[in-house]
């Protein structure tokens, strides 16, 4: 079901209306405010559809409404206070990540994205509604503080306002929910401390993670958990609160450590500041039994202090317990009776602390462990033979550490083992056969350690192995063949190894060492400080040996390969010419392109040739043969940048293929010239258009198709290319356009390759002032969401007459862009004010504040708020204007 609501289902008829679930259609336009009129309305389902517009304050007259949902949708505007009037409201949902299904606002639409963008907070009057027990409205740019007032909370079980930008502190107001089960404030701004008075042990979920709080994390005051069954039963509360539990638990298990376990209540205090030492876990004993597992996290803290038995003390009270504090300063050893205090854990990570001492042989007892990390700690001696007995084990992390002895034959016994990694330790001897045998293992790692004999044949058959690293160990004979997971990379730094020789001498850097996860060289397996020095795997003089042999061997078969390169692999690559004038070929269109007919299309790069120009060069406009043109981007020679943009540019483009990619079709690299070759979009680039649309009228079919093709473009970097790509300069003169005004990416000098592990890249700023994301401005921390806050500012500047730093915003003071004057104007109601002369006379206004809406969804602050490319994508097509709409 399509079209708006209409304004007469609020009249006469809807005065005996007790519920309205108009959810999972896609109807457009705002909720009608004549629906204040139905008096005895108890549930208003209005989720997954187009709707826009605000929430109307008029729903506050419907006294008898236990349920409002309007999530899912594209609504604006404050949170009306008038709710608060709405004195029988149990549930209110504004926002809501998961997908819905069967039987909760059913929707055909599966991909239906959250798009609700509201002002300002939570109304502290809707925070007081007496029987309210759902408030869910995560991801919702809510801001502000928290609401004060909860003086009514008795009723309240469900809080969800995670992902916001909500600052200040947890209000002290909760500490009277008594009924409380779940809160969730994850990943806002808040600060100060954690009040031991908050019910946390009877919640069954508390999450603070990702947030700025500080001070320890207390030992919480013991109370007698109140049963759920004090509340009234209703159905409709029931639902919704069964569903989202649920949802809310499963995207935690996804999210963490947690594999296949039964979870049924997690307490998160990860990502924040807390100090000090966790002597015992925030969770009432009664709460545990024996109903599911109980998942504790407080990692990336700065706990400090050694593991205490408190953490495990309740665990044989659970049918399973997770742990996770890893990436803090613990010290001391792990307790030497942990097998027997804690027989139900099921995940223990305690990397990257300070950890000393041996592993325990009682480890072995933990029958039902799935996942154990050690990894990055300062552990010693040999790995206990007691591991063999872990039968369900899973995950095996111990790198980076200081272990020694062997690899014992009977860890083969792990059949459930999926990852091994035992990287960067001091094991000698040879790597057991059997490895080879274990059916699930996908994870091999074995680097950095002083191992030595063959390595297995085995490796070769094993079916599920997909990683594997025995580099810079002093193993010899063959390599295995025949495997796609065992190759050269994966076993540099052995010199006695009998082939794949121009790799096994290469020796690190200093500034290779390390696996750290920012690393910008896919290419090698470095070399993990600890192992240097006397704990090196090769002495000083070895090191010296094989440095010297690897400059004299490094210079022959640079020469070899070049000369291989240019008889064999340049003939590949279509060359049409010889030398240092040579041109190569990605792409054929039709006619030869050599050296000299590109400078005589340009005229030897003639000034009136040029059609643009940016930071690494000019482009020039080339008639090949007669009706065949080019656009030939020449680049400074002798600049460091330049030379590294033009390496940049073709390692990506030229194995690009998208139909909204400019297509790179050769390219030359000389002493004395160097340049680029793209077919030709005679449109020229979209800030020439933007400048140029006042002498004619433009279309909003027009505009909107711009807008999708650069979306299509950038969602098929950031999620089909492998490894993905950021391009990190997305602007207008950086987006060309054909005559019929299809629109095309280009200028990948400055993109950046993005292992599919990866979530960011450190790497220094590149882009251009007023496109630039805040965060990787602040942090030189770039993901993929640094392109869609570009993204959101060129689509502002494409539906305005404003640049990104226009000179008319200097009277609002220094900083004031384009995003803050979208959001100014949105705020006070003024939207159709942000569009270009002329174009909300002819446009459909909906649609218009949708895009605009979208926009400045894309150049939020908080990352996890903004959508990624693909949901950009899915929302301009909803928002895809009809045939009969071109002008």
């Amino acid at each position: 079901m399509g079209g708006a609501i209409p304004d007469e289902l609020g009249g006469a008829g809807c005065r005996s209306l007790q519920f309205l679930d108009l959810s999972g259609n896609l109807l457009v336009g705002g909720i009608p405010r004549s629906l204040g009129n139905c008096s005895k309305l108890e549930a208003l389902l209005l989720s997954s559809n187009l709707l826009d517009d605000v929430i109307p304050p008029e729903i506050g007259r419907l006294s008898n409404l236990r349920a409002l949902d309007v999530s899912k949708n594209s609504l604006s505007g404050p949170v009306p206070a008038e709710l608060g009037d709405c004195l029988q409201l149990s549930v209110l949902v504004l926002s809501n990540p998961y997908v819905l299904v069967d039987g909760l606002n059913a929707s055909d639409n599966g991909d239906v994205e959250d798009f609700n963008y509201f002002q300002g907070g939570i109304p502290d009057v809707v925070a007081a509604l007496p029987k309210l027990r759902v408030l869910w409205a995560p991801r919702a740019t809510l801001e502000g503080e928290l609401p004060g007032n909860w003086s009514s909370c008795q009723s309240l079980e469900m809080i969800n306002l995670g992902e916001n930008l909500f600052s200040g502190g947890i209000p002290k107001g909760l500490l009277d929910c008594r009924h409380l089960k779940f809160l969730n404030l994850s990943s806002n701004k808040l600060t100060g401390s954690v009040d031991p008075s908050l019910p946390v042990p009877c919640l069954d979920v508390f999450d603070v993670s990702g947030n700025r709080l500080s001070g320890s994390i207390p030992v919480f005051l013991s109370k007698d958990c109140p049963s759920s069954q004090l509340l009234p039963f209703d159905d409709l509360v029931s639902e919704y609160s069964s569903f989202f539990e649920y949802q809310a638990i499963a995207g935690f298990v996804s999210s963490s450590l947690v594999m296949a376990t039964d979870l049924t209540s997690y307490h998160s205090f990860a990502r924040n500041n807390f100090t000090g030492t966790v002597t015992s876990l925030p969770i009432a004993a009664e709460k545990l039994g024996m109903q599911g597992a109980y998942a504790f996290r407080a990692d990336e803290n700065n706990l400090a202090g050694e593991l205490q038995l408190g953490l495990f003390n309740k665990c044989n009270s659970s049918r399973g317990f997770i742990v996770d504090v890893s990436n803090n300063l613990i010290t001391g050893g792990i307790p030497v009776e942990i097998g027997s205090l804690c027989s139900s854990l099921v995940v223990l990570g305690v990397a990257g602390n300070r950890l000393s001492g041996l592993i325990p042989a009682s480890i072995g007892q933990l029958n039902y462990l799935m996942s154990l990390d050690l990894s990055r700690n300062q552990l010693g001696g040999e790995i206990p033979t007691s591991v063999k007995n872990l039968a369900r084990l899973e995950v095996l992390s111990l790198g980076h550490n200081l272990l020694n002895g062997s690899i014992q034959d009977d860890i083969s016994q792990l059949h459930s083992l999926k990852v091994l990694d035992l990287s960067s330790n001091l094991l000698a001897g040879e790597i057991p056969r059997a490895l080879a045998d274990l059916a699930n293992l996908t994870d091999l790692f074995l680097d950095n350690n002083k191992l030595t004999g063959k390595i297995p044949a085995e490796f070769a058959n094993a079916a599920s192995l997909t990683k594997f690293n025995v580099s810079f160990n002093n193993l010899s004979g063959p390599v295995p063949t025949n495997s796609s997971a065992v190759g050269c990379d994966s076993v540099i730094g052995n010199p006695l190894l009998q082939s794949c020789d121009m790799y096994t001498l290469a020796v690190p850097s200093a500034a290779q060492q390390g696996r750290g996860l920012n690393s910008n060289d896919n290419d090698t397996v470095p070399v993990d400080p600890q192992n240097q020095g006397d704990n090196s795997s090769f002495n000083a003089i070895e090191i010296a040996s094989i440095t010297s042999a690897t400059a004299i061997v490094a210079v022959l078969l640079a020469l070899i390969v070049l000369f291989i390169y240019t008889r064999k692999c340049a003939p590949c690559m279509s060359a049409r010419s010889s030398g240092r004038r040579e041109v190569m070929i990605f792409q054929e269109i039709g006619v030869p392109i050599t050296y000299e007919t590109v400078v005589r299309a340009t005229g030897s790069f003639n000034a009136s040739n040029c059609i643009g120009s940016g930071g690494f060069g000019a482009t020039y406009k080339a008639e090949i043969s007669p009706g065949v043109l080019v656009a030939i981007k020449r680049l400074s020679v002798g600049r460091f940048q330049g030379a590294q943009q033009f390496h940049a540019e073709i390692k990506t483009l030229g194995r690009l293929r998208h139909p909204n990619l400019v297509t790179l079709v050769g390219y030359h690299l000389g002493e004395s010239e160097m340049f680029l070759i793209y077919n030709y979009l005679p449109g020229g680039n979209l800030e020439r258009f933007i400048q140029e649309r006042s002498k004619r009228p433009v279309s909003w079919k027009r505009l909107h198709k711009i807008a999708l093709d650069i979306a299509k473009a950038l969602a098929y970097l950031h999620d089909t290319c492998v490894p993905r790509i950021l391009h990190r300069d997305v602007k207008p003169n950086n987006i060309l356009l054909d005559t019929n005004c299809n629109a095309y990416l280009s200028d990948f000098g400055l993109a950046r390759l993005l292992g599919n592990s990866e979530t960011h890249a450190t790497t220094g700023v590149a882009g251009t002032f007023g496109y630039v994301a805040p965060e990787y401005a602040m942090t030189c921390r770039v993901s993929d969401k640094a392109d869609v806050y570009s993204y959101g500012v060129v689509l502002m500047e494409l539906i305005s007459d404003k640049k990104a730093l226009d000179p008319s915003f200097s009277p609002y003071g220094n900083g004031f862009n384009i995003v803050a004057w979208a959001c100014m104007l949105l705020r006070q109601g003024r939207g159709r004010e942000f569009f270009v002369e002329g174009l909300w006379d002819v446009g459909p206004h909906d649609d218009m504040i949708e895009v605009l809406h979208l926009a400045v969804m894309c150049t939020v602050e908080s990352l996890s708020v903004r959508p990624t490319m693909k949901q950009v994508v899915q929302r301009l097509k909803q928002l895809q204007p009809p045939i009969r709409a071109h002008r």
